[in-house]
Parts: C-alpha cells; structure tokens; sequence
C-alpha cells in the first residue's frame, strides 16, 4: 500500500512529508490506502475521522467521494502508521482474524481491555506507535 511510497527516498529515510510536491504525490495512494482498510476494519465514518486527526464530517466525505485531496504531513504519517499496523496484522494473522483484531476488545494491558482502535483513537499517534511497535514485536521485527 502507501507504506513502500512513504519511504521512497531509500531504507531508513523517508519521504519528504513537509514538500509540498511530495505530499500532493503521496495523498492519492495514502487516501486509497486508508479507505480500503477503513472498510476492512469496518470502521464507522466517526472512528475513521478520528484516526484521521479529527478530520471534519464535509472534509471526510470529500475525500471518499474524490479520493484526491492533498493532506498534510500529520493526516499522511497517521496513514502510514495504520497502514503498518494493518500489514503487521496481516503477517501475523488470518485474513478474517486481521480485519477484525482491531474491533475486538483486548486482553493486553497496554489497552486495558478495550479494543485497539478505541486505544488509537484516545491515544492518537504515539498510540498508534505504541500498536506498530507491539505488533511488529511480536512478528519478530520487519
């Protein structure tokens, strides 16, 4: 998905997020990205918003219908940072369990019996860090 275009300046260095040029190049397969896990999660609009940084009910519905809208460096690492998370799941388990992980309350400490995107959205992106961390972990690295 977007995560291999985030990272197109070479291993370990990423994309210029802060270049106009390269954000207006990045947000088309960034959205199509977040869309298409969106709906594998079956997140609600309001979930999906939220993980987009609070983005509002006319920006979000904008941005399903055209798909084309530049983001900012905030809403394109939060995607990547989903994306991740959404790959690091589909490593580790089957497809039916990796699109439901993130709806099913959780035994982890780390989020206190809640489900995953309950904890991303509270915690925002040191939250959604915290999930890519623990999930790559627990695939044993890259």
């Amino acid at each position: 998905m977007a995560t291999r275009s985030l990272m197109s300046a070479g291993w370990g260095r990423p994309a210029d997020l802060s270049n106009k040029d390269v954000a207006r190049r990045l947000s088309p397969p960034a959205v199509k990205a977040f869309l298409k896990i969106a709906g594998l999660w079956e997140l609600r609009d309001e979930d999906a918003r939220q993980l987009l940084g609070g983005i509002s009910n006319g920006a979000y519905y904008q941005l399903k219908k055209e798909g084309s809208r530049m983001l900012d460096q905030d809403r394109l690492t939060r995607i990547s940072l989903l994306t991740g998370i959404f790959k690091a799941l589909n490593i580790l388990y089957s497809k039916r369990l990796a699109d439901r992980w993130m709806q099913l309350p959780n035994t982890n400490p780390m989020f206190e019996g809640d489900t995953p995107v309950a904890y991303l959205i509270k915690g925002g992106m040191p939250a959604m860090l915290r999930v890519r961390q623990l999930l790559d972990a627990r695939r044993g690295g890259r």
